[in-house]
């Protein structure tokens, strides 16, 4: 599929941000044979010849595209970059593998929802936070004072999300399982208004969402994913854009500008929360809190990032919500390690 059929409308990626992300659905339409084979990146192009070239960006509101825009890393590119918006992290994965974007910064769950699906992506780069954002949420009322309070209750989640790995991490620790609790699972839109209309008990959910409800709605923290799940956000691409070479040359500039991008928004938090507040359409307020707890760094994709995915893998696993038999080291792909350490080290 040629870059300006896969870019040339929003439409066709929201048709796909509307499906429910589900292993079995992902492992149909993926060669299980070809999924995880390694190949070897094609050599780097001049930037001359990325004239032609389109990347086509999966985004989140406030994500990519706005911190790129703030920093001014965007400007001057030799290639195009096409934006499209998804409510979250799963869907991003699915474009991927049906080669309807090139790349995508989510969350830490998607990308072990396409491993044990065999998805056509591998993750090319990383970033950490202390996931003190992705919170478990409970209305001003809720009498409820710590995760196992939410045992036979209704939480809100979206499927594959970070924040459902967070919910299981916490079922974990909380010395329960899957069958104490009843998951809802919506996207934040849905979620947000099951969780406002007392629908559900409680919401599992990232910023700027948890910001949102807080000021809002004076929703309380139950709980946060801090110390307990590991916070990376991870850059996935498709393996039809890593195979050409002209537009893995355009892709790892760009992991190169998004790394500088969000090392301008850490030195920087109030003008890139004023920008992103700006970008999402909130209240400053909002933004600010977000943004103060919640940004990402760009850090190495080394042996210890991808041991604690393993571990998240393996708790899904064992909660039989995947299948068990990949590891998520063979999705893994480091190509654009040096590039990062080389530009970030010098800023």
């Amino acid at each position: 599929m040629s870059s300006s059929l896969r870019a040339r409308s929003t439409r066709t990626v929201a048709a796909l941000a509307v499906l429910a992300l589900s292993v079995a659905g992902l492992a149909g339409c993926v060669s299980r044979e070809s999924a995880s084979a390694s190949s070897d990146a094609p050599a780097l192009v001049s930037n001359d010849q990325l004239s032609t070239v389109t990347l086509d960006v999966g985004d989140q509101k406030g994500g990519t595209e706005a911190l790129l825009r703030a920093s001014g890393e965007l400007d001057g590119t030799p290639y195009a970059v096409a934006f499209s918006t998804f409510t979250s992290g799963p869907p991003q994965v699915e474009a991927a593998t049906a080669g309807q974007i090139d790349f995508a910064v989510t969350g830490n769950t998607p990308p072990v929802f396409g491993v044990a699906a065999n998805a056509r992506i591998k993750i090319v780069s990383a970033y950490t936070n202390d996931a003190s954002g992705d919170q478990i949420l409970v209305p001003p009322t809720s009498t409820a004072t710590t995760f196992a309070d939410l045992k036979g209750k209704k939480i809100a989640v979206g499927k594959g999300s970070s924040a459902h790995g967070h919910v299981l991490l916490q079922l974990q620790k909380a010395g329960l399982t899957l069958d104490d609790v009843q998951l809802v699972f919506l996207q934040p839109a849905d979620a947000s208004t099951a969780f406002s209309s007392g629908d559900v008990d409680a919401w599992a959910i990232w910023d700027p969402y948890t910001a949102l409800a807080q000021v809002q709605n004076g929703s309380k923290t139950l709980t946060t994913a801090e110390g307990v799940a590991n916070g990376y956000g991870f850059g996935i691409a498709s393996q039809q854009a890593l195979d050409d070479a002209a537009t893995n040359t355009a892709l790892q500039d760009f992991v190169v500008r998004l790394a500088k991008a969000s090392a301008w928004a850490e030195a920087n938090p109030a003008e890139w929360a004023a920008a992103y507040s700006a970008a999402v359409g909130i209240d400053p307020k909002a933004g600010e809190l977000a943004q103060g707890r919640s940004q990402r760094p760009a850090i190495a994709l080394d042996d210890s990032v991808v041991q604690s995915e393993q571990t998240l893998y393996d708790a899904f696993v064992e909660g039989g919500a995947i299948p068990g038999g990949n590891r998520f080291a063979d999705f893994v792909d480091t190509r654009y390690n040096d590039a990062v350490a080389s530009a970030t080290t010098a800023n």
